[in-house]
């Protein structure tokens, strides 16, 4: 019998949204973390002129979108000797979390284990498999049940950073317990603290990580947080050959397929390493005008040491925090919705326009 799925979670932030909208100067919605700034010019032309896309798009991905996405991984991630194998396109990188454990023929019995910390897909693909999650971060409590594991580096919702000596460690586990270890990596190119604003963030697949063999191994990666391409849906998982064909034949019969002209899209912006330091900027300029204003409100701020968030708590019940921000014209995202270890914490996302965030930034400090 298939578990019930729980309600949408963000359905519980409607009244909130109308508090916070009722603000004399409107909302300022920090809750989503999704791309306000414009979609690169470079990207927009690629897709244009790929819009003839008369005959059915390949699954597998053009043979131009596998090499940019062979030549990304070797030039911004220190990962080198992937083949056409390796990499496999998909629609998003949340259809991926969502039904890799149902692709991989997890069921119950089995256990996915993902960070205490998670976006909580993690535990929605477990459910729609019928597997049992398990919210752990300490590969020693990881149990002869596991067929999958989820890591997140940097983090949803906190900003984490996974260091290679970490990485390796949950890799060895996985590789003791005969489980897929798969690598959630969106955020790879928004690092700002603690050296990742100038060292490269690791990938499970560099070779401090994994060695030489990818078997059981994978990294998911999207274009959505990089590139403003959140509407085009274009993502990408590396790795393990045999892992990506099991995939790939169960895409194919299920019709799951990245438009044409999006495939050429994604070319188009793994190309261009310009506008991803453009936009990194952009977010780096965000966070020093809010960071310093949510501490001056009382909160404190934990790991965030990349990606687009701002991890922090004022020591009370996380729905309390978002009534008092509600009140300030500003929407949140609570702790509860990641996980039950953290009912004390909130998220702000750094995805609002200069604008909106100086006005966020205001109205902390004034209270």
């Amino acid at each position: 019998m298939l578990k019930p799925l729980p309600d949408y979670p963000w359905d519980q932030m409607v009244p909130f949204a109308a508090r916070a909208r009722a603000h004399a100067d409107g909302i300022v919605d920090l809750s989503i973390g999704s791309p306000v700034d414009q979609t690169p010019e470079v990207i927009r032309t690629a897709l244009a002129a790929a819009t003839d896309a008369h005959a059915y798009p390949q699954t597998a991905g053009t043979p131009e979108l596998l090499q940019a996405i062979i030549a990304w991984y070797g030039r911004r991630r220190g990962v080198i000797g992937l083949t056409e194998k390796n990499v496999l396109p998909t629609i998003g990188s949340k259809e991926m979390v969502a039904l890799l454990p149902f692709m991989l023929g997890v069921g119950e019995g089995d256990t996915v284990v993902h960070p205490l910390a998670a976006y909580p897909t993690y535990s929605i693909g477990t459910a729609i498999a019928g597997a049992e999650a398990l919210a752990s971060d300490d590969p020693a409590e990881w149990p002869a049940t596991t067929r999958l594991i989820w890591l997140n580096s940097p983090g949803n919702p906190d900003g984490r950073v996974l260091p290679v000596a970490h990485l390796r460690a949950a890799v060895d586990r996985a590789r003791e317990l005969g489980a897929v270890i798969v690598s959630d990596e969106c955020y790879a190119e928004l690092g700002w603290t603690d050296g990742w604003d100038t060292e490269p963030i690791p990938s499970i697949l560099d070779p401090r990580v994994a060695g030489t063999d990818r078997s059981n191994v994978l990294a998911i990666y999207s274009l959505s947080k990089q590139s403003n391409m959140a509407g085009y849906r274009g993502a990408f998982a590396a790795g393990c050959a045999d892992l990506l064909a099991r995939v790939l034949t169960v895409r194919k019969h299920a019709g799951l397929m990245l438009p044409a002209p999006l495939q050429a899209a994604m070319v188009a912006a793994l190309g261009d390493d310009e506008h991803v330091a453009v936009q990194r900027e952009r977010y780096r300029s965000r966070r020093a005008v809010l960071l310093p204003a949510v501490v001056a409100a009382g909160f404190r701020v934990e790991h965030s040491e990349a990606g687009l968030y701002l991890w922090a708590t004022e020591g009370v019940d996380a729905w309390e925090s978002i009534a008092r921000l509600a009140d300030l014209g500003i929407l949140a995202g609570p702790g509860h919705f990641y996980g039950d270890g953290y009912p004390q914490h909130v998220r702000f996302s750094l995805t609002a326009t200069d604008e909106r965030i100086g006005a966020a930034a205001a109205r902390l400090r004034a209270g």
